[in-house]
């Protein structure tokens, strides 16, 4: 399904589906050692949706499939934005923001302090699958989950004040597998709103979009990689879904608006975390290693 402005999808559908891809990662990074994701519902979210091809890989616990090509750096992806929340926590932060939540379940899954506050954004029918599934499975948060259904390209900021969002407090924000999907000039307009949301002391982690020229060597390589799976690669095509048009230097922007910011490399990452990648396209490999970050905010809004 080609992007189009305005669009919209549920879980099986366009950028949906991406998120269900994900969980299926998820799942079988179970299969994995060590495991990183610890994500008890990934599984249930899989076979509640209703594709075929990912929903037998997880049953099956298929390490050959495209799901599984996922796996391996689904978990590292997690568990670095897992650490990111829980030192956010440490630091005396209660009030969370996941935006494009999609199928994550930390709200449920992570040890969150007392008091503390999730804000999950993304689409009506995303939301609503997901807790409907976790409902049937009897989960209960570990914080107060608060969901706002909101498309990230309308007034995002105003249905999270409407929702409870206290712009006084730190924040902590993750952005995790959005903002490829998001337009160079969507992208830059988010972090200028998270900029005016973000009291001091607040955190954020975030996966950066493709510069110009970078997808289409990038969507090649993974494409190569996963047609090699056993279900011959049943993954989007990313070229229909991300975007590389010019964006802003986000890091740059947010050091000149009172933020430190900490580049990150999740390939050096996963060493850490005592599973190095293995076998990735080399253009994933260097996604891996550029693309994120973290950044705390020290000095009043400007």
């Amino acid at each position: 399904m080609v992007r189009s402005e305005g669009d919209s999808w549920d879980i099986v559908t366009s950028v949906g589906h991406t998120a269900l891809a994900v969980a299926a990662g998820r799942a079988l990074d179970a299969r994995l050692d060590p495991p990183l994701a610890h994500d008890d519902h990934a599984a249930a979210f899989v076979a509640a949706a209703g594709a075929p091809e990912l929903a037998a890989a997880v049953a099956a616990g298929d390490m050959t499939s495209s799901a599984a090509f996922n796996a391996q750096w689904v978990g590292v992806r997690t568990r670095f934005f897992d650490n990111f929340f829980a030192d956010a926590a440490g630091a005396g932060v209660r009030q969370q923001v996941i935006l494009a939540a999609g199928l994550d379940s930390r709200a449920y899954r992570l040890p969150w302090p007392a008091i503390t506050t999730v804000f999950e954004l993304d689409q009506p029918k995303v939301l609503q699958f997901k807790e409907e599934v976790l409902r049937r499975s009897g989960a209960q948060p570990s914080a107060r989950r608060v969901p706002v259904a909101v498309d990230l390209r309308e007034d995002w900021p105003a249905a999270l004040r409407v929702a409870g969002f206290d712009a006084g407090q730190p924040t902590g924000w993750i952005l995790e597998g959005l903002l490829p999907y998001l337009p160079g000039a969507a992208q830059d307009a988010l972090f200028e709103r998270l900029n005016v949301l973000s009291a001091p002391g607040s955190w954020v982690a975030a996966e950066l979009g493709p510069e110009p020229g970078e997808l289409d060597r990038l969507a090649s390589s993974i494409k190569t990689a996963v047609d090699d799976t056993s279900d011959g690669g049943t993954q989007p095509n990313l070229r229909d879904l991300w975007f590389d048009d010019p964006r802003a230097d986000t890091k740059a922007w947010l050091g000149g608006h009172g933020w430190t910011v900490t580049p990150a490399n999740l390939v050096e990452a996963a060493i850490t975390y005592g599973r190095p990648l293995h076998d990735l396209p080399q253009a994933f490999e260097t996604f891996l290693s550029t693309k994120f970050f973290t950044a705390v905010r020290d000095h009043p809004r400007g």
